[in-house]
């Protein structure tokens, strides 16, 4: 995710134009302070509404938690969790270290 300042938005524009292109989520900013969020707009968006997307995007991103992502897209942990799996993104995340431990914990 990059970050563009509101004055950086003249200079900057086709970078954030290629972000979006590519993909990427950007951060634009005002004296420091965030101002708002450049969604790059593709099928994703379309299918899933936008809200969805974004807190897909955001989840993804490890902007936000799996709570707060589905409290974001207005759904159930559940239902975002679906919502995960069909954008192939993986709702659990564990370090190697953690799911060695969860491993040995069950066994």
């Amino acid at each position: 995710m990059d970050t563009f300042t509101v004055r950086d938005l003249r200079e900057r524009t086709g970078e954030l134009i290629r972000d979006a292109e590519t993909g990427e989520l950007s951060v634009v900013t005002k004296h420091g302070r965030p101002v708002f969020i450049a969604v790059p707009f593709d099928e994703s968006v379309v299918k899933s509404g936008v809200l969805t997307a974004l807190a897909v995007k955001l989840y993804e991103e490890d902007v936000l938690s799996l709570g707060k992502a589905a409290k974001f897209a207005g759904c159930t942990v559940a239902e975002f969790t679906e919502q995960l799996g069909r954008a192939g993104i993986p709702s659990v995340r564990y370090s190697a270290e953690e799911l060695e431990a969860e491993l040995a914990a069950l066994g």
